[in-house]
């Protein structure tokens, strides 16, 4: 499984990264990683018109889209389309931040996991 990673140099430039799950034990019901910490968890609605200039994360945390998409744009100009099901470890909490922009013209209901 792949985490789109959001994070900011020295110099608070964002840019995207690809992390990849690692799988430490496997059961009758799946293969787990290993416990991850959380402090919490938020649901969010997104409106369909969604269009947020730049701003940083407001902490580390987890964003789980469960039923439509956003493009993020990274500081260094790199967008990504994120869809429903995916996951996004962002970590761009100093500097110039992200561009935030709905895609598929819905409602879009996600998961906020804080880890901070």
């Amino acid at each position: 499984m792949k985490i789109h990673n959001l994070w900011a140099d020295e110099k608070g430039e964002s840019h995207w990264r690809d992390i990849e799950v690692e799988y430490v034990d496997t059961t009758r019901a799946g293969r787990l990683s290993k416990r991850l910490p959380a402090t919490g968890i938020i649901f969010r609605e997104v409106q369909p018109d969604y269009d947020l200039d730049w701003h940083p994360a407001p902490r580390r945390q987890y964003i789980i889209n469960l039923d439509a998409g956003v493009q993020i744009t990274a500081s260094d100009g790199e967008a990504r389309k994120i869809g429903a099901g995916e996951v996004i470890l962002v970590e761009d909490v100093h500097g110039k931040g992200h561009l935030s922009k709905a895609i598929d013209g819905k409602v879009r209901n996600c998961i906020f996991v804080p880890i901070d």
